[in-house]
């Protein structure tokens, strides 16, 4: 079987107070750090014994991973296993990276957010560069706020030109075709950010090639949809794996219709749909011809269903 799987343990901690974030400056207590070590340490197992299986593992935690020697380790040691073709997670960047000597840089990939206001911007882009002089496998992005504009043409400046950067539409924002234009001039692949996507009906690969797990092992089709799947541990889960259509109306989050089968994106990222980096065609051509947009009530029903 080739199985993607998103994991999100407990971990709801971060190191950054983002305006943008729900999860900004949370602190886990020492019992929630000790269960979500825990639980990854358990999947991280689960995962080394599935060798008749080909893996993708992305790690999706609500709160800042890698700053947690446990999350740097189940990372490393995934790399390294003959059957998982690639692990990968959502980082700020905040960590050391020394700890990538000790990974296979053909299998580990990070996604990287830039957050203006909470690093220095040179510690960060000196961070980048040491990623690419490894041979590490990473994309950099912002959110699309006007007040993160100038830092967005600033990282596209400073960094290698093999790197991609991506932007996040903002959440409840909307955007007008010339700030969209803007903004794609930055990121060819904006406009899929952009506005939420009518997937009711449509197949997605989630819940057939893709899943979701939490810490407890459950196992949902996407982490936007809470009908439960089965349990990882004990392998109900397998059974359940068939195609399907999406039940939401919308999906509006990258992690989510980059699955749909209904959009090119699994094309346009080949071979680095987990870390989110594009093929070299796709980040140099526009995407808006392949965007519908949607009316603004379809906005606030994305809001509602997921």
């Amino acid at each position: 079987m080739d199985l993607t799987v998103l994991y999100r343990g407990p971990l709801a901690s971060c190191d950054y107070d983002c305006p943008y974030c729900p999860f900004a400056k949370r602190r886990d207590s020492r019992e929630q750090l000790r269960a979500d070590r825990a639980a990854l340490e358990r999947f991280a197992g689960w995962a080394a014994e599935q060798t008749d299986d080909r893996l993708s593992v992305l790690f999706t935690p609500w709160g800042e991973g890698l700053v947690r020697s446990w999350y740097r380790r189940a990372l490393a040691e995934l790399s390294r296993l003959p059957h998982v073709r690639r692990v990968a997670i959502q980082t700020n960047l905040s960590c050391r990276t020394d700890w990538l000597a000790d990974a296979d840089p053909e299998t580990v990939a990070l996604w990287c957010t830039y957050h203006p206001g909470q690093t220095p911007y040179d510690r960060f882009l000196a961070k980048c560069r040491d990623l690419a002089a490894r041979g590490i496998r990473f994309s950099v992005g912002v959110v699309g706020l006007a007040e993160h504009l100038e830092h967005a043409r600033r990282l596209r400046a400073d960094l290698p030109a093999h790197v991609y950067l991506w932007v996040n539409a903002a959440e409840g924002h909307t955007y007008t075709d010339a700030e969209a234009e803007v903004w794609t001039g930055i990121d060819p692949l904006f406009p899929y950010s952009r506005v939420p996507h009518r997937s009711a009906g449509l197949p997605c690969r989630t819940g057939e090639s893709v899943v979701s797990v939490d810490g407890d092992g459950t196992v949902r089709r996407c982490h936007f949809v809470r009908a439960e799947l089965g349990n990882l541990y004990d392998g109900s889960y397998r059974a359940a794996l068939r195609p399907r259509a999406c039940p939401l109306a919308v999906c509006d989050c990258h992690i989510g219709y980059v699955h749909l089968e209904s959009l090119p994106l699994y094309d346009a990222f080949a071979g680095g749909v987990l870390e989110r980096i594009p093929t070299a065609g796709a980040r140099g051509a526009g995407a808006g011809a392949a965007v519908r947009l949607p009316d603004p009530s379809v906005r606030r029903a994305a809001r509602s269903a997921t």
